[in-house]
């Protein structure tokens, strides 16, 4: 089961794939259509490669039968795990054939060649029913699920039924990843303390107490992504960044986003401006500092970096002491498979499906998530919860997953067209509170994070995004991890390193990692350090927090983050 950071990384999805394709259902992604065409055009033209992989496959299947085939799941596919399917002649031919039909499938692909869009198109339909197909997830043949059964004496069959019967009742109608009683927020998540200084129509401005005596006296504002509520900074005590940075010394705030409905489908770019920027003025009047550090991730980071070019044009950019981006793709050119998928035609049906309903459904997203990586999301929660009839593992981030939200209508257009054009790469090609933006104007210090193994924001694309502000000061650092990896990442993981080095402007992502210098360990002291300097002298730590018109309204996590 995915019971670690690094599984975890497997749960999310490129933005604006999401913002497309999730109003669309798991079917009519895997309808034939042009790119199905073209793939069996491609292998038309190439007879005799066809014959010869046919060939190959007749002759493979032949051993297997006789049981003369060495035929073994790779390094890494831990399906076959049960020793059953290596011990059992049936069970290993019935293994051996489905691995030998899988290569050839992925052989057919290779061969066919296909532009990157289409390719990345057929990959999904092939990964959906090449997993799908695999005899680990037959109730039939399952070896776990048969010791499962006599085990419990049947029971574990009539639990996994239980449990599709539950699953299939409501959306998104896909296996459960976490029990929704494993955790409780406030209690056993978003557990820092602090208390809600600022309640708007859209957000709660969180203030987090501090753990030292003295505080740095710029401080923190936290700006999480607008799909997924705030507390992915703030998970279980010893892996919250939250935690990390008030021990620190750090003077944290962190906006939580309302979970919108209906009434609210007119939020989109300049609304959700214009919270940052509230949010901003909140902090200069409760810290009384001018200026103020800003980490956004995600979504959340490209609404940020359209507020700080709105800044920096209105002659405001010295609010900004220093400036950092987690997982956060600006440059969305060939940004792997969102681009892929993402097409005019495609994009108009969703926004307008969205303006129909005011908002994007959060558990069409959800769905959305699971058949991008059905292996690790769907069929191995098939065997867990239906065949084997066990809860799911408990873990905080797939709790966190399934806490999920919607998105206003106004903000998922203006969020698909941005990324559809990639306009962000232009200046002046999109607008924030009425100032065309231009990234190369801001001039903070910057520091970006990406994942080496995120397939959600390409470490590449990360990389190129940094290149497009205007900062001297600009360091790009690429964790070991993947997306989610990439932020829940405290110290103490002996596996953990990064690379750490400046971008330049011309200098194309390879040559950067060549330059970079790789350090043990986690990022998050590296990042603290480079905060501390951006963060003023030290003063004595707040008696009380909010300040006169920001005074408490809640404990932390405020009430926001309870609402679905």
């Amino acid at each position: 089961m995915t019971t670690t950071a690094e599984g975890a990384d497997e749960i999310v999805a490129p933005l604006d794939l999401l913002l497309v394709n999730s109003t669309k259902s798991f079917a009519s992604r895997m309808v034939p259509n042009a790119a199905w065409a073209r793939f069996g055009q491609s292998l038309a033209g190439q007879p005799v490669t066809v014959a010869e992989r046919a060939a190959g496959l007749a002759k493979e299947l032949g051993l297997i039968a006789v049981g003369r085939s060495g035929r073994e799941p790779q390094k890494g596919d831990f399906r076959f795990k049960d020793p059953a399917w290596a011990n059992n002649p049936l069970l290993n031919r019935i293994e051996q054939a489905y691995l030998a039909i899988s290569d050839l499938a992925n052989q057919l692909y290779d061969d066919a060649d296909l532009d990157w869009k289409d390719a990345e198109k057929m990959r999904f339909v092939l990964d959906n029913l090449i997993e799908g197909l695999s005899p680990t997830n037959n109730p039939f043949v399952s070896p776990l699920g048969w010791k499962a059964m006599i085990d419990t004496g049947g029971l574990s069959m009539v639990r996994g039924l239980t449990a599709f019967a539950k699953d299939m009742a409501s959306k998104p109608r896909i296996p459960s990843m976490i029990d929704p009683k494993a955790y409780n927020v406030g209690e056993s998540v978003a557990t820092t303390k602090g208390t809600v200084v600022l309640r708007t129509r859209m957000f709660e401005l969180i203030q987090y107490a501090p753990q030292t005596k003295q505080v740095r006296e710029v401080p923190l504002l936290l700006v999480p992504p607008v799909i997924n509520k705030f507390y992915i900074m703030d998970l279980a005590p010893g892996r919250s960044l939250v935690e990390h940075y008030v021990k620190g010394g750090q003077q944290v705030f962190a906006i939580s986003w309302r979970n919108p409905s209906a009434r609210h489908r007119d939020w989109g770019f300049d609304e959700y401006g214009k919270a940052i920027i509230e949010a901003l003025d909140a902090l200069q009047v409760i810290t009384g500092s001018d200026q103020a550090n800003v980490f956004a991730t995600c979504s959340g980071g490209i609404l940020t970096a359209m507020v700080m070019s709105h800044l920096f044009a209105t002659g405001h950019g010295d609010r900004i002491a220093g400036l950092t981006f987690g997982v956060t793709v600006l440059d969305q050119s060939h940004a792997g498979f969102a681009s892929a998928l993402a097409d005019r035609r495609a994009a108009d049906a969703a926004i307008r499906t969205s303006a129909s309903k005011g908002y994007l459904d959060g558990a069409a997203m959800a769905e959305m998530f699971a058949w991008l990586r059905p292996t690790d999301l769907v069929w191995r929660y098939v065997v867990n919860n239906y065949i084997q009839g066990r809860p799911p593992a408990a873990f905080d981030v797939l709790f966190w997953n399934a806490d999920t939200t919607r998105m206003a209508a106004a903000l998922h257009r203006d969020m698909v067209l941005m990324g559809l054009d990639n306009k962000l790469v232009t200046p002046g090609a999109s607008t924030m509170l009425g100032t065309p933006v231009d990234l190369g104007k801001i001039e903070a210090d910057l520091y970006v994070l990406g994942g080496i193994s995120d397939h959600i924001c390409p470490w590449q694309a990360t990389e190129r995004s940094a290149a497009l502000f205007g900062s001297k000061d600009n360091t790009y650092v690429l964790s070991t991890a993947g997306h989610i990896a990439s932020l829940v990442n405290p110290p103490g993981n002996p596996k953990a390193s990064y690379r750490t080095a400046p971008v330049l402007q011309d200098q194309t992502p390879e040559e950067w990692f060549e330059s970079a210098e790789k350090v043990g360990g986690s990022w998050w002291p590296h990042h603290l350090e480079w905060l501390d300097a951006r963060s003023g002298a030290e003063v004595d730590a707040p008696s009380a927090l909010g300040a006169a018109g920001y005074e408490p309204l809640a404990p932390a996590p405020g009430t926001y983050v309870m609402e679905k």
